[in-house]
């Protein structure tokens, strides 16, 4: 075989790896975008956010969780800040999640029975109106189906104090600071969570 053939047929063998290539990044770009459009977010405040995150990680359906702040008026507030109750933001949890395999009214029945919601600005130990306890929106149907949820949760006399429990459209989600995130996880111990 002399050389010009050689190289046309090496040329044409990077030529089909190269497409091959090509289709299989596409193909898994496409995988990862079907991804995620196939999950929601869900946010919610109900006191000290390590609980929070540790609780809804767990849960069959979740695909990630990640602790922040939400519901304030400073922008990119940290950690320091919010703990001054200055910031008007609430420890706060985003939970990723496939609708497919746990619904959203399923995370708000965790939501209700994972911390009381008769208490204002605070939770067990912690106290400020930064745990205090909310259900951010992003969309209608998140709302209806958190005020339908209230409503039922009053209905049912479980609580002998009124909720306090505020429904909020969901604004900006800040992350919170690495250290925070998994923090159960990375550190063991029990939850601050009731």
């Amino acid at each position: 075989m002399n050389k010009d053939n050689y190289l046309i047929i090496n040329l044409l063998f990077l030529n089909k790896r190269s497409n091959n290539l090509k289709k299989t990044i596409t193909s898994n770009m496409n995988k990862t975008s079907q991804t995620k459009k196939s999950t929601q977010k869900a946010v919610f405040a109900e006191g000290c956010f390590w609980g929070v995150e540790d609780l809804f990680s767990k849960l069959k359906g979740v695909v990630s969780t990640t602790v922040g702040y939400a519901g304030g008026h400073i922008k990119n507030p940290n950690y320091l800040m919010v703990c001054t109750g200055l910031t008007g933001h609430a420890e706060s949890v985003e939970v990723e999640f496939d609708p497919k395999v746990i619904s959203y009214q399923e995370l708000l029945n965790v939501f209700w029975n994972s911390h009381d919601p008769t208490t204002v600005n605070r939770q067990g130990p912690d106290y400020g109106s930064q745990y205090r306890s909310i259900i951010f929106y992003n969309n209608a149907e998140q709302k209806e189906l958190a005020e339908l949820s209230k409503k039922s949760l009053e209905k049912s006399k479980k609580f002998q104090n009124p909720i306090v429990t505020s429904i909020e459209q969901l604004e900006i989600f800040y992350p919170a600071e690495e250290y925070h995130q998994d923090y159960i996880k990375k550190h063991g111990g029990n939850s601050c969570h009731f």
